[in-house]
């Protein structure tokens, strides 16, 4: 084998970004936008609908340990993999999860924090990126409420959350002279911290208790009214029992947004409790938080501003690209609680610098927050939140335009943009419509024409559409239904042919022609 090193400053010098590249970088972009508007103008349904055998054989035919084929080739070939078979969310037959097409100023950022490749962990990296992001973070804790309040953009929604806790718990650790319980009074207590969700509250809080080194059954329930909504008896109900047994209310989690039913809980009710017991409460708003903006729906976050935190993705309901989140709490000094100082980067004494690596739970992170100040300044906030509020009007159409639909059945509200059902018309029992329910998704899925999800509701799975495209319209999201009935038909009459003890012979078939014989042809 040959000890020779590689000649790779042809390569390099080919690559990299910089002055002497400018001019190949332009080029590269511009046909790498050109092919890509192209493709986005020629999309006619979700996705290709290859099979994951065929996408397998796709992926694992791709030779990355050969010779480089440049970049014009490499990138062409990367399309037709990526983007030949990407799932598209600007679609009107995906209606799936919570994405959404992407605001074109947001995309436009992305271009340029890409490119320029900043990082904003400390104020000598990024110089004004951090003071533009500071600014943002302002801007959405004053929308929020909080008067002096602080924060950080995340990486989304689970990360946010887990900060937020990460900070009550330091909060709920910390002793009664203010300082930071050691030792085995730290390991006691921990023990018995807990946390307060409804059994809709996002999968990420549960999470988040095991990553904190929380016990196993950290996390106590709470219950919810009819509409999935977290009652606030229920919570002053488990608030005592959690003191009666030994427990230490860490954190009370409310949603405003549930991934499912995007239902609020009533925060302003739920901030009285917690103000009572003196916990802190969250507010997981990944979803909801474009309500900040809603000219017509902002009342539904009443009682946020008495939070001790809250999460916003901002890559949901304010049409951002991923990723772009961040948490948020009304008290600066909650932040401050989970600090790490290192004195290559952020030391004590530079305490004075603006160095947001002491607010991340990340170092190295992305200028995100360019995307939102560039949509901010494009569109307005009220642009943002009437493509929010475009959304929600067309949930709610949808649940008018089947409150008395023969065969598609609503199972329950939403205070947002979703819209759970069932195909359970009279003659189909609960278990063959719960059957139903996998199937037909796969279905769609498979073929590529739409995209629906399914999930389980009081115990029974149901299909879901989660609506945030606001170029969609009614007759849009009519016709994925009809895809949902046409498959939902084709199922049910496929397993009513195999389970006929004697099925239908060719001999009688009515399509086929007969021979002067008899025999079919």
């Amino acid at each position: 084998m040959s000890t020779t090193p590689p000649d790779t400053r042809s390569t390099r010098v080919d690559t990299l970004l910089r002055g002497a590249t400018a001019g190949a970088y332009a080029r590269t972009v511009r046909r790498v936008v050109d092919d890509v508007a192209s493709r986005f103008a020629a999309v006619t349904q979700p996705w290709s609908g290859a099979s994951r055998r065929e996408l397998t054989e796709l992926v694992d035919g791709v030779d990355l340990d050969g010779p480089g084929i440049g970049t014009d080739d490499a990138l062409h070939e990367t399309a037709d993999l990526y983007a030949s078979h990407t799932v598209w969310f600007h679609d009107p037959g995906y209606a799936a999860h919570l994405n959404c097409p992407v605001a074109i100023p947001a995309v436009g950022a992305e271009a340029m924090l890409a490119a320029i490749n900043t990082s904003v962990d400390t104020y000598d990296q990024s110089t004004v990126a951090t003071l533009m992001e500071r600014r943002l973070v302002g801007w959405t804790t004053a929308r929020i409420g909080f008067a002096a309040g602080d924060g950080v953009f995340t990486s989304g929604g689970t990360q946010s959350n887990l900060h937020a806790l990460l900070a009550a718990r330091e909060r709920a650790l910390t002793g009664p002279d203010g300082a930071r319980l050691t030792g085995a009074a730290r390991a006691e207590r921990q023990g018995r911290l807990r946390i307060l969700a409804t059994a809709a509250s996002h999968f990420s809080v549960a999470k988040s208790a095991m990553i904190l080194g929380l016990a196993d059954d950290a996390v106590v329930p709470v219950g919810t009214d009819a509409d999935g909504r977290m009652d606030p008896a229920a919570l002053t109900a488990a608030l005592a029992a959690t003191a009666r047994t030994g427990g230490v209310a860490m954190a009370v989690v409310a949603t405003a947004g549930t991934t499912d039913r995007g239902t609020i809980d009533p925060l302003a009710r739920i901030t009285e409790r917690c103000d009572e017991a003196d916990v802190w409460l969250h507010v997981d708003a990944a979803y909801g938080g474009g309500l900040l903006v809603s000219p017509t729906r902002r009342h539904l976050l009443a009682g946020i501003e008495r939070a001790r935190s809250v999460t916003v993705d901002f890559h949901k309901t304010f049409f951002q690209p991923v990723s772009a989140s961040a948490v948020l709490v009304r008290d600066p000094a909650d932040l401050a609680r989970t600090a790490w100082h290192a004195d290559y980067l952020n030391p004590v004494e530079d305490s004075a610098e603006i160095n947001q690596v002491d607010r991340s739970l990340q170092t190295t992170r992305r200028f995100d927050a360019l995307k939102l100040w560039t949509t901010l300044r494009a569109i307005g906030p009220d642009g943002i939140g009437a493509m929010l509020d475009a959304v929600c009007d067309l949930a709610a159409a949808v649940h008018a335009d089947l409150s008395d639909d023969p065969e598609l059945q609503l199972v329950c509200g939403t205070d947002l943009s979703t819209v759970i059902f069932r195909y359970q018309p009279d003659g189909v029992t609960d278990a063959e419509a719960d059957a139903l329910v996998p199937a037909v998704r796969r279905v769609l899925f498979d073929s590529g024409r739409a995209g629906v999800a399914k999930t389980v509701v009081d115990g029974r799975p149901c299909l879901k559409l989660t609506l945030l495209n606001p170029e969609v319209t009614l007759d849009d999201v009519r016709r994925v239904l009809t895809l949902v009935r046409d498959a939902a038909h084709g199922i049910l009459a496929g397993r009513e042919l195999a389970d006929l003890t004697a099925p239908p012979c060719r001999d009688v078939h009515p399509h086929l022609q007969r021979t002067s014989e008899g025999e079919p042809r």
